[in-house]
């Protein structure tokens, strides 16, 4: 069997960052539509219940859907920032309902999405620069494995990787994983798996995932968690309010509280 996801010149490992913000934790995928930015919202979320003074920046460049499932309309956010008529601190949303803060992005702006090299790094210094003010940051990545995913990934201590049972997450996931270890082999990568049917189900697709990368990149990423499907996570966005706002008892909500109990730097 032949690694899955062999490297190719237009997907060439970026350099490590030269700057690591040690209470900074990314969030990615590879693949959209596996809860990413709703399981970023609530580790946020539940990291300010447990006292901590957190933000939430919404890294998805050109996608950004943050605001939207929070019904919220921040006054600035980062298409005034890259444009120059903000600076990123002055972006800073509070978000009262959950107690944390929020650097909204800016959903179909396409200039965010394919920001130069040089204004992603600007921009993510920026963001290390504001870090400083928090316990904990949380910065929910686009989807995808391209540059300015893993640039904006570089910094964080600790990156979350989201996956699904579905064969097309598990691959884009491997692929994640394999280009961000290339660029920085000491990247500290964990494993969670949402929407799973039941804790054995998550089980199993995290085995997956993990023997693919134990195999072919000599790497053991550690589960951080499964998420259990749960209808009330759709009635929350739908009703555009955190769920643990809406649903703080429900299984998911949970889930959750619990990765975020056991996260350690």
């Amino acid at each position: 069997m032949t690694d899955p996801i062999p490297l190719k010149t237009d997907r060439a490992p970026l350099q490590s960052a030269a700057l690591q913000c040690r209470n900074m934790i990314a969030v990615a995928s590879g693949k959209g539509g596996v809860g990413k930015t709703w399981f970023s919202i609530t580790l946020c979320h539940a990291l300010a219940r447990q006292g901590k003074k957190a933000l939430l920046f919404d890294g998805d460049l050109g996608l950004a859907n943050v605001d939207i499932q929070l019904g919220i309309s921040p006054e600035k956010d980062l298409g005034a920032v890259v444009e120059g008529s903000a600076s990123l601190a002055s972006a800073v949303t509070p978000y009262k309902e959950g107690g944390f803060d929020i650097l909204a992005g800016r959903s179909g702006s396409g200039n965010l999405a394919t920001l130069a090299s040089q204004k992603i790094s600007e921009l993510r210094n920026d963001l290390i620069a504001v870090a400083r003010n928090y316990d904990i940051v949380v910065v929910d990545l686009g989807a995808g494995v391209e540059r300015p995913v893993r640039q904006m990934a570089g910094p964080a201590a600790i990156t979350l990787v989201v996956v699904t049972d579905e064969p097309t997450s598990l691959t884009d996931a491997y692929a994640f994983i394999k280009l961000a270890r290339a660029a920085n082999p000491t990247a500290d990568m964990r494993i969670v798996v949402n929407m799973a049917a039941n804790n054995l189900d998550g089980q199993k697709t995290f085995e997956t995932i993990r023997k693919a990368a134990e195999n072919f990149l000599h790497y053991d990423p550690p589960l951080a968690g499964i998420i259990r499907r749960d209808t009330k996570v759709r009635d929350a966005i739908r009703a555009q309010t955190a769920l643990l706002t809406r649903s703080p008892l429900s299984e998911a909500a949970a889930d959750v509280e619990s990765i975020a109990a056991q996260l350690r730097f």
